[in-house]
């Protein structure tokens, strides 16, 4: 685990920040909350994250413990990427983030 490896910073909200720095692993992480998706159902469910991006966060990802990627010695080779028990830990805090942006926007409407 990279992130265990790296001295993490004392706050534990900056920690957090750490791990998930973006909106790319924010929206992984949404996306994988229900389930195992492949590298293709990923990319089209974040829509605008270039390919470079996506395999660059899901690498990050996956050394921080957050998720696990799994190849198929298949041709075409099939990669799936599923949350681990640290990953699924992350719902709450996505939860409340939902529920703040949805609050958000409902006071902020024209």
């Amino acid at each position: 685990m990279a992130a265990a490896a790296k001295e993490l910073p004392a706050c534990p909200v900056e920690t957090i920040l750490t791990l998930i720095s973006n909106q790319w692993k924010v929206l992984i992480l949404r996306d994988l909350m229900p389930g195992t998706k492949r590298f293709g159902a990923l990319k089209k469910s974040i829509g605008a994250v270039s390919q470079k991006v996506l395999t660059a966060q899901l690498r990050e990802m996956e050394q921080s413990g957050l998720l696990t990627r799994t190849v198929y010695p298949e041709v075409p080779p099939r990669v799936e990427y599923t949350l681990t028990e640290l990953g699924y830990s992350l719902k709450p805090i996505l939860d409340a983030m939902w529920n703040w942006g949805e609050e958000y926007k409902a006071r902020n409407r024209g």
